[in-house]
């Protein structure tokens, strides 16, 4: 038999040509391919929807502060100030320029993440198979295809086995096509477009059963999905429930700026006349209070966490799964893979009463005789090019020690085969032997679907089962084989109609990745539930998940499963954490009673069956290797290397995500709370503004990087994995934490305010009093910066592990501080006049002085939550 490399084992078996020969060419070359992407393109939609430089310049132009900043200058143009409005304006510019590369960053971000988890393809290039992103799939390549996956491009089928695909993205009709090459097919067989379809897949369909090589016809806008006109890249999720409680805080937020904007400038007309500078006032203090940082802090924690989460092998195709990362009470893992190396290897060999134990293929000379033919059958029960990897394992032991021997049979053909199915774990083929009249059968599987394939007596029926149960106690999977001869012309319906002879028991190794230990414990100690779900035998779950460290106090079947009613499977969840012999599909159940528990569950999977269980959990996570692209689809998250430690590695940055986020918003309101008081207070008191709208913008300079940027580059707090997740209904910013920043930005306001009246007081000119007022509020925002770092209080934990763009943020700051205060030129549109330096440099120690103002609000708060 011939086999390609990485291509489909049933694909390979039923292949009538030789990979290499003129039928079947070796692909496009690499400088084939680039000529081709260089003339043609890469494979994308043309109607894909991307963000551009202008678009999201356009988006931030239309924001209610800059729409205010342009207002605020227009007026100034009609008081006469040209100079004071070209300067504001200048800020506005500066400020977009800020704002735009900021939201580009992040959309580069989201760009990138979307090209690494678009989906595969498997092709042919320059004589081997090679898998690649489906956007860099190009006309004639030479597709592989098979079960689960989702097709790259339109093409002709060259070859195929038992291939169907799911149109109804094309057509509406859910039905399965069957696809076959035009070859297969008498001529004239079906008319017309519909004998077409039949010899040829599209972009964006499904692959829902077998195998198949494709030519490549057309892509992108040239595939019949995009020639339709449908978009594959604008599916919007809605709003997500950060999205919402953000939004709703704007609106309260800007509902009240509105009411007090009006306010202020009616309260400035009546006592100070001049209903221009009484708007001006207003528009101060509108700007003052609206949060329009809001939603820039979030799209940049989002995408560049995302971002974070990708370094850590984890990709991210729904943002919202970020958020729900820190609420996560239960972790469902598969085995093989995740929690084990999928490196399996032979470890023993049981043939009647005799026994191999196998530590060391290598070192074994030779392979005893009465093992053959346990492994003769082991092997041809295996598919000719597995993927399995306990099939690989057979292959290598078997290639060791039966080549070139009688039992290996180059010449047999095979003639049919049985799948696994969920109601028998077992899988028989059928090899056609030359000359002779009848088939030779092979069979492998479950050891208890095995013994009742072969119809054992009850004596030995418990003996081989005690067998398999002693092997897998040792943690090793334990396959049964069996063989059988057929001499009918037909094969059977079932392989029960088969007269099977026991053979013996194969047991394989599949060592527990070493970091899982810690990395469950990890979970424990963060209140975690890890739940292993397999379908291997219950004494091999039990053995692994007693190693990995998860509870196995119980474990339940998914025989036992099937039995149970809802509520007592709901029941029976609260204290069993190993699932053995459970399909797919009864992981669906297991999330659904999960959920009705109250749990926030992630789960994994890879197969087209687990999508719906994917779908179901609150975080489906998917395997980027072994996954099919339907899993990938159907999940939020998607590891590319198949690592149970970067799950939990994604769960400690998603706590640290939501975390930062949580201080980045308090900051905010914080510092927006003395631009309110310093817009107000002068005004009701008599005392000369402070603040104009050029200050607002100056300020915005400053909160804008360190909202974002700064409170995103935050290392997790030490302890973030030895909390218990937050509960789904906890909001980002509750009461607590907006009365935190109420009380920290009071105080800011009442340690300026009263600076600015002593100095007015002292004599001291209002050009100089409005400087050292505005110094200290500068230094009160760095320090409620640093302040702002940590949820609790202590100078250790606000000072401690500051991360270098935060010393170049407040850097950047005080220089621009000294510069617009000092210098002449640029302190003049200001209103502001250089005061001696032992004032300058008092204003700007008693703003960071308020940093102690600061932890001391946080205790006091904090002792009222316990309190409470």
């Amino acid at each position: 038999m011939t086999t390609v490399p990485e291509l489909p084992p049933t694909f390979v078996e039923t292949a009538t040509v030789t990979p290499g020969s003129s039928e079947f060419p070796p692909g496009l070359s690499s400088s084939e391919v680039l000529a081709r992407q260089q003339a043609e393109g890469f494979n994308e939609l043309a109607v894909e929807q991307k963000r551009t430089l202008l678009k999201i310049a356009a988006e931030v132009a239309r924001e209610p502060m800059f729409l205010l900043l342009i207002g605020a200058g227009a007026i100034y143009l009609l008081l006469g100030d040209g100079k004071e409005a070209a300067i504001l304006l200048g800020f506005v510019f500066v400020i977009m320029a800020v704002t735009v590369l900021q939201e580009r960053r992040s959309e580069k971000a989201l760009e990138a993440l979307r090209d690494l988890s678009s989906p595969r393809a498997l092709v042919m290039r320059n004589g081997k198979a090679e898998r690649i992103a489906g956007r860099e799939v190009v006309r004639d390549d030479l597709l592989i295809v098979s079960e689960g996956d989702r097709i790259a491009a339109d093409g002709d089928i060259v070859t195929a086995h038992e291939l169907a695909t799911d149109e109804s993205l094309l057509t509406g009709e859910s039905v399965p096509v069957q696809k076959a090459p035009r070859a297969s097919c008498a001529s004239g067989d079906v008319p017309g477009e519909a004998a077409e379809a039949l010899h040829r897949v599209f972009a964006g369909t499904l692959v829902t059963s077998g195998q198949g090589l494709v030519r490549v016809t057309a892509i992108g806008g040239a595939s019949e999905l995009g020639r339709i006109g449908q978009s594959l890249q604008t599916i919007d999720s809605g709003s997500s429930p950060l999205q919402r409680e953000l939004g709703a805080l704007a609106r309260r937020l800007a509902f009240i700026g509105i009411g007090l904007c009006l306010l202020v400038t009616v309260l400035f007309v009546v006592t100070r006349g001049g209903w221009l500078n009484g708007l001006l006032a207003g528009i101060t203090l509108a700007m003052g209070i609206l949060p329009q940082e809001f939603p820039v802090i979030l799209i940049i924690f989002l995408s560049l966490g995302a971002r974070r989460i990708a370094q850590a092998r984890v990709l991210t195709r729904r943002l919202s799964a970020i958020e729900t990362l820190g609420a996560t009470t239960v972790l469902c893992v598969d085995k093989t893979g995740t929690l084990t190396q999928n490196r399996m290897a032979v470890a023993m060999l049981v043939a009647g009463n005799e026994h191999l134990a196998i530590t060391n293929a290598e070192a074994l000379e030779d392979l005893p005789e009465a093992f053959h033919e346990l492994l003769e059958y082991s092997l041809l029960a295996s598919e000719i090019t597995p993927h399995d990897p306990m099939e690989q394992a057979i292959h290598r032991l078997a290639s060791e020690y039966l080549a070139n021997s009688e039992h290996m049979h180059p010449d047999w053909a095979l003639a049919g085969e049985y799948e696994l199915s969920p109601e028998l774990p077992a899988m028989s083929h059928l090899w056609q032997i030359p000359e002779r009249a009848h088939h030779a059968v092979a069979n492998k599987g479950a050891p208890e679907a095995i013994v009742d394939l072969c119809h054992l007596g009850e004596a030995e029926r418990t003996r081989v089962l005690a067998e398999a149960a002693t092997l897998a106690d040792q943690g090793l999977r334990v396959l049964g084989v069996a063989k059988a001869l057929h001499s009918g012309e037909k094969m059977p319906a079932i392989q029960h109609d088969f007269e099977f002879q026991f053979i013996g028991l194969i047991g394989l190794a599949d060592p527990l990745r070493a970091e899982v230990p810690a990395a469950v414990a990890e979970c424990r100690r963060a209140g975690i539930r890890v739940m292993m779900i397999t379908g291997d035998h219950p004494r091999t779950a039990q053995a692994i998940a007693r190693g990995a460290g998860i509870e196995t106090a119980e474990v339940l079947t998914g025989k036992e499963l099937a039995l149970l009613t809802p509520a007592a499977l709901a029941e029976r969840l609260r204290k069993t954490c190993v699932f053995a012999r459970v399909t797919p599909a009864q992981k669906l159940l297991i999330v659904e009673a999960l959920k009705s528990n109250g749990e926030i569950v992630a789960m994994t999977g890879d197969g087209v069956n687990d999508a719906p269980a994917l779908k179901a959990s609150h975080i489906g996570i998917a395997m980027g290797k072994r996954g099919t692209d339907v899993a990938r689809e159907a999940a939020s998250l998607v590891l590319l290397e198949d690592d149970f430690s970067a799950i939990v590695q994604a769960v400690r940055l998603g706590r640290r995500i939501f975390a930062n986020l949580r201080q980045a918003m308090i900051y905010t309101l914080g510092v927006h709370i003395p631009i309110i008081g310093l817009s107000v207070v002068p005004l009701l008191f008599g005392m000369p503004l402070v603040l104009a709208p050029i200050h607002i913008a100056f300020l915005e300079l400053v909160i804008d990087p360190a909202c974002s940027i700064v409170f995103e580059a935050e290392e997790a707090s030490s302890g973030v994995m030895e909390q218990p997740p937050r509960r789904p209904t906890e909001p980002l910013v509750s009461s607590a934490h907006i009365g935190l920043s109420l009380i920290q930005g009071t105080a800011t306001t009442l340690v300026v305010v009263l600076l600015y009246w002593l100095s007015l007081r002292s004599g001291i000119a209002e050009a100089e009093s409005r400087t050292i007022a505005f110094v200290a509020l500068v230094a009160a925002n760095c320090a409620l910066l640093f302040s702002s770092r940590s949820s609790v209080a202590g100078v250790g934990r606000a000072l401690g592990r500051i991360t270098p763009i935060s010393y170049w943020v407040v850097g950047g700051t005080l220089l621009a501080l000294a510069a617009v205060t000092c210098i002449p030129l640029l302190a003049g549109p200001f209103s502001f006049a250089r005061p001696p330096l032992s004032l300058w440099f008092g204003a700007l120690a008693a703003g960071g002085l308020s940093f102690l103002l600061f932890e001391l609000a946080k205790i006091c708060t904090a002792t009222k939550r316990r309190r409470g």
